[in-house]
């Protein structure tokens, strides 16, 4: 629809104060009762005055004009105040129940003021067929006379047909209910509050509506309050989406504190979006062209909803930059949407940078654990190519020395040959085993963190008190790993510290393992030049864990590694 001129509004405006106060003298000369008369006008300046603010707001939107269309024919239902016998009688009674249908229309529709699906065409046709055509029929058998219309005296049949038309409207304002709530099972509760409480507010009015028609179906002294509380809970949904209208004129305004909380360059952008937009729900996605993908604040790979209506995409010279996903309805508040975009393009540029760094971190991280998983393997295979290949040669090799040896005759020269053979031989196998232990400890693998820290302290160059608190065992990447900063802790203590003593600690602490390692050396350790420490530290950090070390000249050396086993 084309944007009305504020030439058109105030026509339509100066209509409707006119129409309006026609409509207050024919009441009162009528002598309606002013209760009446009030909750008339207030029926009709509410539905007229929301209508005309949004059709001016939202003008490619048809709820406003069908929300002052309804305001109008509940002014033209109200010629029924004039005298008897007239024209305009006859009209104001041929739309008596008309301005109930648009009613239920309006609720239905909301927030397009369009029409979708069968179902919906379907049963608003048959309220403006049964409020129309029943009417005019009903006053063609001669019912709600005086009027000019009467073609047969059938007062009898006037009633029935009177009564199934209220019926008939009664269900279709339910049957709107009914839409309203499968509607919702759809789509989901709305996002934001006020729009909960808005088509809550709908469909409160459609029940009254029902329930309004049955009562005037049989009629009664009840009948005229009902008639005046129902007329006043349908005027309170109109008045309660001008209000919503209004709260999100006065939310671009909210704009300039947005500029204010973003030049603070926060940490989380989300935050001051959603308070502008007054949208809890919003997420706020960033567009990573090196990866080709759509992250979140985190850096975590997602993927954009598939409604166009929830999505609000942010770009730079023509290339996506970042994406909002919010609330459908604020689709109708384009000025608010365009308003925060810009106003947070210049920090979603920085938000987006930081998002792509977590993104590279993360994938360095998975990268690290990977090649580290991968070294892992490489150097369990090699200590079990070194276990079951050179060493069993070599243990061969001994054993056939010794027999040889148990052969030869009395010759000493060949005995001592054989014997120191032999000897390098161990020698040999010793420090096999040992470059296959440090390869990969295949201890842990057998028998766990505990039994193999117990080896290791029993081969220590110092004497060592050790704890060891474990609760089952963890995965054994996390348990080789501790292993060898007891390890590196141990060979560096025998090396460097100078020690006379130190303490080994393995505990479970939660979801940690934790390793401590304190010497009473002289402390002073490079813990920038020296690779062991170092390649530790790589190796705790590629598990997610950390590695501290402390050592103060003079002051003994510690080393504490903590270890996610979650």
């Amino acid at each position: 629809m084309l944007r009305p001129t504020n030439a058109t509004l105030t026509v339509l405006g100066a209509v409707l104060a006119t129409a309006l106060g026609g409509i207050l003298l024919l009441g009162v000369r009528g002598e309606v009762e002013p209760v009446h008369l009030l909750t008339i006008c207030w029926l009709v300046l509410a539905y007229s005055v929301s209508g005309l603010v949004a059709w001016r707001c939202r003008p490619r939107n048809r709820f406003g004009p069908l929300m002052v269309l309804t305001g109008f024919a509940a002014l033209a239902g109200s010629l029924i105040w004039a005298p008897e016998d007239t024209v305009l009688h006859t009209v104001g009674q041929a739309l008596d129940v008309v301005p109930l249908v648009l009613i239920v229309h309006v609720f239905v529709t909301y927030p397009t003021g369009r029409l979708h699906g069968r179902a919906e065409k379907l049963i608003i046709g048959t309220g403006y067929a049964a409020a129309l055509g029943g009417q005019l029929a009903a006053m063609a058998l001669g019912g709600l006379a005086p009027h000019r219309i009467t073609v047969a005296d059938r007062p009898e049949a006037a009633l029935l047909v009177y009564r199934v038309e209220l019926v008939v409207v009664s269900a279709v304002a339910l049957a709107g209910v009914g839409l309203l709530t499968v509607r919702r099972r759809g789509h989901g509760r709305p996002l934001r509050r006020s729009l909960t409480l808005l088509v809550d507010s709908f469909a409160v009015g459609l029940v009254t509506i029902a329930v309004l028609l049955v009562v005037g179906v049989f009629g009664g002294p009840a009948f005229p309050v009902v008639q005046r509380i129902s007329l006043f809970l349908l005027g309170v949904a109109p008045v309660a989406f001008l209000a919503g209208l209004l709260e999100a004129r006065l939310a671009r305004t909210a704009v300039g504190e947005l500029v204010v909380a973003l030049r603070g360059d926060p940490a989380d952008l989300r935050t001051p979006l959603a308070a502008a937009l007054r949208d809890p729900s919003l997420s706020l996605l960033y567009w990573l062209p090196p990866f080709g993908t759509w992250a979140d604040q985190d850096g975590r790979a997602v993927d954009l909803p598939a409604d166009p209506e929830r999505v609000t995409v942010i770009d730079e010279d023509g290339e996506p930059m970042a994406a909002l996903v919010h609330d459908p309805a604020l689709r109708d508040e384009p000025a608010l949407l365009d308003a925060v975009t810009a106003a947070a393009a210049i920090a979603l540029r920085s938000g987006r940078l930081q998002a792509q760094l977590r993104a590279n971190v993360e994938e360095l991280r998975g990268s690290r654990a990977r090649v580290l998983e991968a070294g892992q393997r490489e150097r369990q295979r090699l200590e079990r190519d070194l276990h079951d290949g050179a060493q069993q040669r070599l243990v061969a090799l001994s054993l056939n020395l010794g027999v040889l040896q148990s052969r030869l005759g009395e010759d000493p020269e060949a005995r001592a040959l054989l014997a120191e053979a032999r000897s390098e031989i161990a020698v040999s196998l010793a420090e096999l085993r040992d470059l296959a232990r440090g390869l990969h400890p295949a201890v842990v693998s057998a028998h766990g963190l505990a039994v193999a820290v117990e080896s290791l302290v029993a081969r220590a160059p110092v004497p060592v008190r050790l704890r060891v608190d474990l609760d089952g065992r963890v995965r054994e990447a996390v348990e080789v790993a501790a292993y060898f900063v007891v390890c590196e802790s141990l060979a560096n203590v025998g090396k460097h510290a100078r020690a006379s003593a130190a303490t080994v600690e393995v505990t479970r602490a939660g979801d940690q393992i934790v390793v401590e390692v304190v010497d009473d050396g002289v402390g002073g350790a490079d813990t920038e030049r020296g690779t062991g420490l170092r390649g530790l530290a790589d190796r705790v950090e590629a598990l997610g864990g950390r590695l501290r070390v402390w050592t103060p000249r003079g002051g003994g050396t510690r080393v504490r590694a903590e270890l996610p086993c979650g």
